[in-house]
């Protein structure tokens, strides 16, 4: 895709964006100070219908993230096409994000992350990591997989466990429910897992 067409695409985007865009919604997002440019407010499925009018790109991808508005952010995971994303491009783009941003890592992690040939290593690498927004990620990356049918080792089930008891305390809400609902979901895979679940969240109480 040329550079003029990624520049004429973007305007048409934009102008989907401020014809759908919902003034309360917007008000409230910016009020909230979640780290956009700029906001309009549009839900998830009316951004899922925008994108279905383009071809995925990686440069139209890449130029809307560099936008640094909401939408686009999240067009820009929705248009990236999938067998182009790699574990490079989840470092930089997971690195742009800032705590209120929580929505984006969600969109990004069940649109991409999960997708990368990698991912489950990566998601425990992430889930180590030291900033909550990669662990946060690498949590919902496991629940992805969990719910694909995904089946962990010994030793993953283990480090798994651990991980979780040492993020599960985390003061951003994000993460926490990251935490729990990957726990949950992991329970379901086994009776030995339920039971490491349960007792995990008996000794948090």
């Amino acid at each position: 895709m040329t550079s003029d067409t990624v520049h004429d695409n973007i305007q048409a985007i934009k102008a989907e964006l401020r014809a759908a865009m919902n003034g309360i919604a917007s008000r409230a997002i910016r009020e909230s100070g979640m780290g956009y440019r700029l906001a309009f407010g549009t839900e998830l499925p009316r951004l899922r219908e925008i994108a279905k009018g383009f071809n995925p790109d990686r440069h139209l991808a890449l130029a809307l993230w560099q936008e640094n508005i909401r939408e686009t952010k999240m067009l820009a995971i929705m248009l990236y096409p999938q067998n182009e994303f790699d574990a490079d491009m989840a470092d930089i783009w997971m690195s742009d994000l800032v705590p209120e941003q929580a929505e984006i890592a969600q969109l990004l992690a069940m649109d991409l992350l999960a997708h990368l040939p990698s991912a489950a290593d990566m998601a425990f690498r992430w889930m180590a990591d030291e900033h909550q927004m990669q662990q946060l990620c690498g949590f919902l990356v496991v629940t992805r997989l969990l719910m694909q049918g995904a089946e962990l080792s010994p030793d993953a089930q283990a480090e798994f466990i651990d991980q979780a008891a040492s993020a599960l305390p985390a003061s951003y809400l994000p993460l926490r429910k990251a935490v729990q609902n990957a726990l949950l979901r992991y329970a379901e895979t086994s009776t030995e897992a339920s039971i490491a679940v349960d007792k995990l969240l008996g000794s948090q109480c």
